[in-house]
């Protein structure tokens, strides 16, 4: 297996491009370059940035130069802090891992299809001389089962028309069931050698999504402890085993570009989930990304967690 270097350890910027009201208040305040520093001092070599294509291209598929603007700052402010960057397209026209995005009909029509192709065309065009410190993930966490075969032939057609433009880049690609390390050996290997595979872990989910109101089958007054939740070193090497056993067949590295513990949690509970699921990352040499910087349910910046988060960073 394959180690995915400069990006062994970071954080998610949720909440700022991707998943908001697309606002110029929202992309000038909610990060700034002070935040960038701070993740730079937790000792983190990277952070994943999602993105929506409403950032940077209108309902019609024109280009937005405002919303190229805030990923090239993004860019400037890693690199003066020592970081790399996954520039993640966490939305594009016609799909969203979130129904309430009301995106739909990517793997049904050729025409979005083809919009999803030459949106990474632009970004892979415009990012191509950063790519010592920027990598491409194609699409953040196909859902449906169902949407497989099409993802399968999709990837080496996205892959090939990235590579046009961008031929040294590194390109992340999941599986289905929102990057589930289950749906990963499913995945047609890509004819590519610098690909790097991705899943994403929020096990057991009665714990990190405890009282969470988007998810249907939870009660929002539900609470777990990490004790009832059973979670260990070793609970965490069986949940990854699929994409571990993925990885080794086909040579890749593997990155965990999601994990996390909802803000319904306590503090301490979280650490200690984050002290076990450390321990199989740095077990199998996992990259990994923590889910998120701030607020968005999760926010290892908020203030709830100012008495662990000294501690916290440590298991990253």
């Amino acid at each position: 297996m394959k180690s995915f270097e400069g990006y062994k350890k970071g954080v998610d910027l949720g909440g700022w491009l991707s998943q908001c009201n697309h606002t110029k208040e929202r992309y000038d305040t909610f990060i700034t370059q002070e935040d960038i520093k701070k993740i730079a001092s937790w000792g983190a070599d990277h952070v994943r940035m999602p993105i929506d294509y409403n950032l940077v291209e209108d309902d019609n598929g024109n280009v937005i130069e405002s919303g190229y603007a805030y990923i090239d700052t993004a860019i400037k402010w890693c690199r003066e802090a020592g970081l790399n960057l996954v520039l993640d397209l966490h939305k594009t026209a016609g799909f969203s891992f979130d129904k309430g995005e009301n995106e739909s009909g990517l793997f049904d029509s050729q025409e979005l299809q083809e919009r999803f192709y030459k949106l990474w065309e632009k970004l892979a065009e415009r990012y191509a001389s950063y790519s010592d410190c920027v990598s491409y993930e194609l699409l953040n966490e196909v859902t449906d089962k169902s949407y497989s075969d099409t993802w399968n032939k999709m990837i080496p057609v996205c892959i090939k028309r990235v590579r046009a433009k961008a031929p040294d880049t590194t390109i992340i690609v999941g599986g289905y069931w929102n990057n589930s390390p289950d749906a990963l050996p499913d995945l047609v290997k890509p004819e590519d050698d610098n690909v790097v595979l991705s899943f994403h872990c929020y096990d057991p989910l009665n714990f990190t999504h405890q009282g969470a109101p988007w998810v249907d089958t939870m009660d929002t007054s539900f609470r777990m402890s990490i004790e009832e939740a059973n979670v260990s070193p070793e609970y965490f090497e069986g949940r990854f085993k699929a994409a571990l056993d993925t990885a080794e067949k086909y040579n890749m590295a593997l990155y965990c570009g999601e994990y996390g513990v909802i803000d319904r949690a306590d503090p301490q509970e979280i650490l200690k989930w984050y002290q076990a699921i450390h321990a199989a990352h740095e077990k199998f040499d996992i990259s990994r990304c923590a889910w998120s910087y701030k607020e968005m349910d999760f926010g290892l910046s908020d203030e709830r967690m100012t008495g662990v988060i000294d501690e916290l960073i440590k298991y990253l």
